[in-house]
């Protein structure tokens, strides 16, 4: 059985993220998945999103993948919470309210990065999220995140 990435589960109109929108033809396409009671996304940075320092990622990058990861692990854990299907209707999104992220180390583009998330907190309208960023088994950077759930109307 092939499982479906949160991200994939997104209508049309809420997937052009630049981060993790199946519709962004530039974006990242971050994949963010439930692995037991924690989310996990994979990804591997380009030379190209090197930050100050040669063979290091950017910053902002570092922090994308912690947002992104971020949101789409508040939406899957709220339809978890809710016994429902990913995707099905209506359609729960959340956007960052707030994340606060520590840089730990240097983030390497050279090796895959391990994205996770852990659910601290669900509340109605708002989920508090634990994130960490790894490579190769080190954390590079962690991240505290609340999102909160977009109106139940989609934008048009």
């Amino acid at each position: 059985m092939i499982r479906k990435a949160f991200q994939d589960c997104y209508p049309d109109n809420f997937s052009h993220c630049y981060g993790c929108g199946k519709s962004n033809e530039h974006g990242l396409h971050l994949k963010s998945y439930w692995d037991g009671d924690t989310t996990i996304a994979l990804f591997t940075p380009e030379s190209y999103h090197t930050g100050g320092v040669p063979g290091k990622a950017y910053g902002g990058l570092v922090a994308s993948l912690l947002d992104c990861h971020g949101t789409a692990s508040a939406a899957a854990a709220t339809f978890k919470a809710e016994n429902r299907t990913m995707g099905t209707e209506p359609h729960i999104r959340y956007v960052t309210a707030s994340l606060k992220v520590d840089f730990l180390r240097p983030t390497p583009i050279d090796v895959e990065l391990e994205v996770r998330g852990k659910i601290v907190e669900i509340k109605p309208r708002k989920i508090t999220i634990d994130l960490s960023l790894s490579a190769d088994g080190e954390i590079c950077a962690t991240g505290h995140m609340i999102a909160v759930k977009l109106p139940d109307t989609a934008p048009k």
